[in-house]
């Protein structure tokens, strides 16, 4: 059910995001956008202080105990709202003009059922730059020359929550955007914003050309997305779980930790004064 007044729904699936969780809320919080709208952090088990960073920048926190970002984004949507559902991620941050700048395609289009844009990495190798810059304007040349979207990131997708049929749980990976953007093609128009992007860590690409080539793209993604679909079960399970080495720690109402991985730039939100400690990664399978 929608809320009056309430235009749109930002969901974030986390799991042991509390290192960059807070840049991304804050980001989340700096909107200029005038009209109202939901901040939903879906916490997907995790085992650091994602739930309380959470709460702490007053969104709304549920749980999701069914490990897989489909299963969270899909929880987050049931819970939401808003007349649009946004898609986002908790280690990205998002322009002040972000949702204001998705509010106006909606406007300016309005027989589309969702509105995507590009992702660009923070701190990427030039590889990791170069590929986001082929991949989204070669989505932008195809949307403008065939009125088709081929491909959506779930850090910046929105959608009508009326177009919305459910993600497909089966998928690890995939499913949240190559799954949601073919429902939401057989559904009406998908508008395309190359000048809105969001910005996303490059965490997973410091693992080198080669992993994220094969492991993390062609295995986990591709394949694994395929052959998940196809069996109807999630025979492929997702793809390791890179986190940063840096995660914040709370003592009190003092709450330690960076923002960004490797700053050592103090910054305050909602009263809490940051340092940088060290703490263990969180790579799991």
């Amino acid at each position: 059910m929608t809320a009056p007044g309430l235009r749109f729904s930002v969901v974030v699936p986390a799991f042991n995001e509390a290192a960059l969780l807070p840049a991304c809320l804050s980001s989340l919080a700096d909107q200029d956008f005038p009209g109202g709208y939901e901040v939903i952090v879906v916490d997907n088990n995790s085992a650091d202080q994602t739930r309380r960073i959470a709460e702490l920048y007053g969104a709304t926190v549920i749980r999701e105990e069914r490990a897989g970002v489909c299963w969270a984004r899909q929880a987050g949507t049931l819970a939401a709202e808003g007349e649009i559902i946004v898609s986002a991620d908790a280690d990205t941050t998002f322009p002040r003009d972000w949702l204001s700048r998705i509010d106006y395609t909606f406007g300016a289009t309005p027989d589309c059922v969702a509105v995507t844009g590009p992702c660009r990495f923070l701190d990427a190798p030039w590889w990791g730059r170069l590929y986001v810059w082929i991949l989204f304007h070669a989505v932008n040349v195809v949307s403008h020359v065939t009125g088709r979207v081929v491909y959506a990131s779930a850090t910046n997708l929105a959608f009508r929550r009326s177009a919305f049929a459910g993600y497909d749980t089966n998928a690890t990976q995939g499913g949240d955007e190559l799954g949601l953007l073919r429902c939401l093609r057989s559904r009406g128009v998908i508008a395309f914003d190359l000048g809105n992007p969001s910005f996303t860590s490059a965490r997973r690409l410091r693992q080198g050309l080669l992993y994220n080539v094969v492991v993390t793209f062609l295995y986990f993604y591709l394949l694994g997305y395929a052959l998940n679909r196809l069996l109807g079960r999630p025979l492929i399970g997702m793809a390791p779980a890179f986190r940063n080495e840096w995660s914040p720690v709370f003592r009190g109402r003092r709450f330690v930790g960076p923002a960004v991985a490797g700053s050592a730039v103090v910054t305050y939100a909602a009263g809490l004064h940051w340092s940088l400690l060290p703490s263990p990664d969180y790579d799991v399978l």
